[in-house]
């Protein structure tokens, strides 16, 4: 017995390594990422802080009256300028008077600094005047400064006195790098973006399921259940067409089929309506084609499942029936669909949870248009965290979104258990108590 327990762990360890490496990880690195605040321009590494153009934008409405001041240069007597200034062949008492009776001193402007060294005993000309003032020329903009030490080190020896809640925000703007954060989840609830690419895809699933991948499925499950086994290989056959064929070329036809060159257009037009691009023309033409598109993929899985069901039905129970008379619809209803839970449960639990994750066929159609009409949550998680057009990407945000989508799938698993009583469905047979 103990044996037989060992094999059966190692039989089943590639299944359990595979299952925490391509399952457990991405979510738990899904879910590490969306507490974070990562974007294209923070990286996925440390950044610095500087004080850049767009974050004096942002003081200007924190703290106006110190993101004035930063925006321009100021003019410090240091030890740099003061050897710079030896260097340029001036009178040699100019740098050692600045030495002595200034250095230290910042000058708020140029003219001051100048007038300044206009005082000096050595009166040096106009032109060395502005040549010996640029050497202090003293800026914060644009400079990286590894830590909030040297940044707030910088802005002391130009003459900046923060408070302790100023220096926080400073800090806090020119941080070019990602920091721990639940903004994500707050931007997701407040933002009304967010609330309609939820409802479009709680619209998206429920008409794809119920219409397709479930209702169109079981019907023609049923109907190739009572054809001749050669036809209703074929019919199958040709209904599983759109799952083998490759989704980029299955898109083209639909695209085909409705843009403004397609079938549709050539077709209409012989009765004097002109061509239009039926599939992106407006949101309930993009709907109607999205869900289309979406369902015969979808449909053709349930096909199958619930064929291969009904054939598990013991022949018996059809002949029994239809020895009492009962009619196609009786033994549908009496028969069949009592015996199908099980498939159902397991087709639904499925194809809510692809539903919910995919999103190729829409980027293939209609990336989300017209208006984003048709942007579902995997698709605005896909442009959030990988693909916009502002360029910047926003990995911790699209990962809150794709989180999300994990936890509203678990939720809808467990509610389909409940729905369906999972427990009687793989409860012991009463013959076997």
């Amino acid at each position: 017995m103990k044996s037989s327990r060992t094999l059966g762990l190692v039989m089943i360890a590639p299944a359990a390594i595979m299952i925490i490496l391509f399952f457990l990880m991405p979510v738990v690195l899904t879910a590490v990422f969306s507490m974070t605040s990562m974007t294209t321009a923070t990286g996925i590494s440390g950044g610095v802080y500087q004080i850049a153009p767009n974050s004096l934008i942002a003081l200007k409405s924190a703290i106006p009256d110190i993101a004035a001041e930063m925006a321009e240069p100021r003019y410090t007597i240091d030890e740099a300028g003061l050897k710079a200034i030896e260097g340029l062949g001036l009178a040699p008492g100019i740098a050692g008077e600045l030495r002595t009776k200034h250095a230290g001193e910042v000058f708020t402007g140029r003219r001051d600094v100048e007038r300044m060294i206009k005082d000096l005993a050595d009166r040096p000309s106009t032109r060395d005047v502005k040549q010996i003032s640029e050497q202090f020329n003293r800026s914060v903009l644009n400079t990286r400064f590894d830590s909030k030490e040297q940044l707030f080190s910088a802005l002391d020896s130009l003459g900046f006195k923060l408070t302790p809640e100023q220096k926080e925000t400073v800090a806090k703007t020119t941080y070019t790098g990602w920091v721990w954060t639940t903004d994500n989840f707050s931007r997701m609830t407040t933002s009304p973006d967010m609330a309609r690419v939820l409802l479009n895809t709680v619209l998206y699933v429920a008409l794809v399921l119920m219409l397709f991948n479930v209702g169109y499925a079981l019907l023609l499950a049923i109907w190739t259940h009572y054809m001749p086994p050669t036809p209703a290989s074929i019919f199958r056959g040709i209904w599983l067409l759109p799952r083998i064929t490759p989704v980029v070329i299955y898109v083209m036809l639909w695209k085909w089929l409705a843009w403004d060159t397609g079938f549709i257009s050539i077709l209409m037009g012989k009765f004097g309506y002109p061509p239009k691009n039926y599939l992106l023309d407006n949101a309930y033409n993009a709907w109607f084609f999205v869900v289309l598109i979406n369902g015969f993929i979808g449909a053709s899985m349930g096909m199958l499942v619930f064929s291969s069901a009904m054939k598990a039905i013991p022949k018996s129970q059809f002949y029994a029936s239809e020895v009492d008379g009962a009619s196609r619809w009786q033994q549908i209803r009496y028969v069949i669909l009592p015996q199908m839970r099980w498939p159902i449960l397991f087709v639904t639990c499925y194809q809510t949870l692809s539903l919910l994750a995919s999103f190729n066929e829409i980027l293939l159609a209609t990336n989300g248009g017209p208006g984003n009409a048709t942007e579902v949550w995997a698709l605005s998680a896909y442009h959030t965290a990988l693909r916009n057009y502002a360029g910047n990407l926003e990995y911790g945000l699209g990962a809150a979104m794709a989180l999300v989508l994990v936890v509203i799938g678990v939720m809808l698993s467990l509610l389909y258990l409940r729905v369906f009583n999972y427990g009687t469905l793989v409860a012991k047979p009463l013959i076997e108590d």
